[in-house]
C-alpha cells in the first residue's frame, strides 16, 4: 500500500542534506556580506531604517511586488490554457512570442516604452487626445515588468496542464458541473504549485529589479540602494536595506507555502489515463483570445523590438561614439557563459528539489528555501559581495569564469528549484518505491524513473536560467574577466553614453539568440 507522506531516512536522508547544506552555504555568500557591512552601520542603520522615507520605500516595493505578482498570475493563466488547450489559431507561434519579453533586459523594455508613451513620445504626439496615466512612476514600473515577469507563470502552469490526468475533468463534467466549476475545484487545485512558484518568481523580479524602478523614476527597494552606493558611498546603509529584502523574501516563501498548501502530492493514485485531454473549441471566443493575445505581445515585444530595430537601421540615433560590435565573440561569450550556468543549475536544483519535498522534517526544507534570497538580492549586492570575498578570501578566483558563473547562479538557481519542485510533485512515489523493490539503488533509481519523469521541469527551469543570465548586466558587469563582454555589457555601455543607435544591434542579437533556445525547449517539450 502506498504510504500518504513518502520521505527518504537514514543515509539517503543524511547525503541529501549535507549536499543542500554545502550549496546553499555557497549560495548565502552575499547573506554573510550583508550581516558583516550592516553590523559597521550601529544604531545609524536602526535610525535610518525608521525614518518615514525608508517606511515609505517599503510600502513602494511591497506595493510593486503585489501588483506584478497577480497580474502576471491573472495574463499568465489564461495565456497558458489558451495554448495548451485549446484550437487558439497558431497557438505554438503565440506561445514562442509570449516567452520572448523575458529575454528582455529591464532598462531597454522601460527605455522603448518611455520611448513610445513617454511624455515626447510616438503615442502622445499621434493620440494626444486620448487619456492615459503617466509611464513613469508605479503605472509604468508595474507595467514593464509584469509584461517581463508573466511568462514566469506560463512556462509552469503550462507543464502542469500538459500533465492534468483528463479523466478528472471527465468525471466532473459528467457530474454536470460547469467548466468554470471544473476549473475551479478540479483544475486549479493541481496547478497550485506551478502557479505559486511562477508568482514566487515574478514577485522576487520585481522586487530585486533595477532598470525598471530607475529608468522610470519608482522609488522602490533597489533605486534607494543604488543611490547609498553609488552617491553616498554609504554601504552600511545599502546594506541594511539590503538585510530588509532578505526579510521580505522570507514572507513571500511563507506566503508561497501557503498558496501551494495541500499541494505537494499532485500525483495520480492509480494508473491515470495515458492521453492528453480532449482540445477545448473556443468558438465564437476566439477573437477575444487573439485580442487578449495580441495586445499581450504588442506591448510587450512588438513595441521593445520595434523600437530596437528602428534604431538598429539609424546608428546615428543620439550620441555618436566609435563602439567595437564584434557580434560573432560577443554573441559566443553570452551563449557560453549562458549555457555553463544553466547546466549547473539544473544539476544542482534536482537534489534541493527532492530534499525540500521528501524531507522529513521541516528545517530541510527551510534550508533549502533559503535559496530564494539570493534572488530577491540586487544584483549590484551580490556583485559587492562577491568582490569583497573574492579579494579578501580567494584572490585567486577574482575576475574569473568560476566567480561570475557563481554570482548568476545565487541569482537564478531558484528558478530551476521552483521548476523542479513542481515537476516532482507530479510523480507518483509508488513508481521510486517500486523500482527499489526491483533491487535498484537509490542513484540509480534517480536517473533510470526520476529523473526522466522530471526532465521536461528541469529542463524549463534550465531556460529560464539561461534567457535571464543572457541579459544580467550588473552581475557580469563587476564579476567578468577582463576583457570579456557581452550583448548586455555592449549594450549598456551604448546606453551609457547615449549613443542609442548602437543599442538596437545587439539588443536584436540578445532576443535572437534567446529566440531560438526557446524553439529548441518547445521543440523537446512537444516530443
Amino acid at each position: 500500500m502506498l504510504r500518504p507522506n513518502f520521505h527518504f531516512r537514514g543515509r539517503r536522508s543524511f547525503a541529501l542534506t549535507l549536499t543542500a547544506f554545502i550549496i546553499v552555504a555557497i549560495l548565502l555568500t552575499p547573506v554573510s556580506y550583508l550581516v558583516i557591512r550592516a553590523l559597521d552601520a550601529g544604531q545609524d542603520g536602526i535610525d535610518y531604517l525608521l525614518r518615514p522615507r525608508t517606511l515609505t520605500i517599503i510600502q513602494n516595493s511591497m506595493l510593486l511586488v503585489g501588483a506584478v505578482a497577480l497580474a502576471s498570475a491573472v495574463i499568465g493563466v489564461p495565456f497558458a490554457w489558451l495554448t495548451t488547450r485549446t484550437n487558439l489559431p497558431y497557438r505554438r507561434v503565440w506561445l514562442v512570442l509570449g516567452l520572448l519579453p523575458m529575454v528582455i533586459p529591464s532598462y531597454v523594455s522601460a527605455v522603448t516604452l518611455v520611448r513610445v508613451f513617454g511624455p515626447m513620445g510616438w503615442f502622445k504626439s499621434t493620440f494626444g487626445f486620448l487619456p492615459m496615466p503617466d509611464i513613469y512612476g508605479f503605472f509604468g514600473a508595474w507595467l514593464t515588468i509584469t509584461l517581463l515577469t508573466y511568462p514566469y507563470v506560463v512556462l509552469p502552469v503550462r507543464a502542469a496542464f500538459m500533465k492534468l490526468d483528463p479523466a478528472l475533468e471527465e468525471a466532473g463534467r459528467s457530474l454536470g458541473q460547469s467548466r468554470w466549476k471544473i476549473f475551479y475545484k478540479i483544475i486549479l487545485p493541481q496547478l497550485r504549485p506551478a502557479l505559486a512558484g511562477g508568482m514566487l518568481l515574478s514577485a522576487l523580479y520585481a522586487l530585486s529589479d533595477f532598470g525598471a524602478v530607475m529608468v522610470l523614476r519608482y522609488n522602490a527597494f533597489t533605486r534607494a540602494i543604488f543611490i547609498s552606493y553609488e552617491n553616498s558611498f554609504n554601504t552600511p546603509r545599502a546594506s541594511v536595506l539590503s538585510l530588509v529584502l532578505v526579510v521580505l523574501t522570507v514572507i513571500l516563501l511563507v506566503v508561497e507555502r501557503r498558496i501551494a498548501s495541500g499541494s505537494r502530492r499532485n500525483y495520480k493514485i492509480g494508473t491515470g489515463v495515458a492521453r492528453r485531454a480532449q482540445v477545448v473549441q473556443l468558438g465564437g471566443w476566439v477573437i477575444p483570445a487573439l485580442i487578449f493575445c495580441g495586445l499581450l505581445l504588442a506591448l510587450g515585444l512588438v513595441v521593445p523590438v520595434g523600437v530596437l530595430l528602428s534604431w538598429a537601421l539609424n546608428p546615428y540615433v543620439g550620441t555618436v561614439l566609435s563602439i567595437n560590435i564584434d557580434a560573432g565573440q560577443l554573441s559566443l561569450n553570452a551563449v557560453s557563459i549562458s549555457g555553463a550556468t544553466a547546466l549547473i543549475a539544473g544539476v544542482i536544483a534536482l537534489p534541493l528539489a527532492i530534499l525540500s519535498l521528501r524531507g522529513r522534517y521541516q528545517v530541510q526544507r527551510w534550508l533549502v528555501n533559503s535559496v530564494y534570497v539570493g534572488n530577491a538580492l540586487p544584483a549590484i549586492v551580490v556583485g559587492l559581495a562577491l568582490v569583497y570575498f573574492g579579494v579578501r578570501v580567494v584572490p585567486s578566483f577574482y575576475q574569473t569564469a568560476p566567480l561570475l558563473i557563481l554570482g548568476y547562479l545565487i541569482r537564478f538557481v531558484p528558478f530551476t528549484l521552483s521548476s523542479t519542485s513542481s515537476g516532482l510533485t507530479q510523480i507518483n512515489p509508488s513508481l521510486e518505491e517500486a523500482a527499489r523493490g526491483l533491487g535498484l539503488r537509490s542513484h540509480q533509481v534517480a536517473w533510470r524513473v526520476t529523473l526522466p519523469l522530471v526532465w521536461m521541469s528541469v529542463v524549463a527551469g534550465m531556460a529560464l536560467v539561461f534567457l535571464n543570465t543572457m541579459k544580467e548586466l550588473p552581475t557580469t558587469l563587476m564579476l567578468r574577466p577582463t576583457g570579456f563582454d557581452t550583448l548586455a555589457t555592449r549594450i549598456w555601455t551604448a546606453s551609457e553614453v547615449g549613443s542609442y543607435g548602437l543599442i538596437g544591434l545587439p539588443g536584436l542579437i540578445l532576443m535572437g539568440v534567446s529566440c531560438l533556445s526557446l524553439l529548441l525547449i518547445l521543440w523537446r517539450d512537444g516530443r
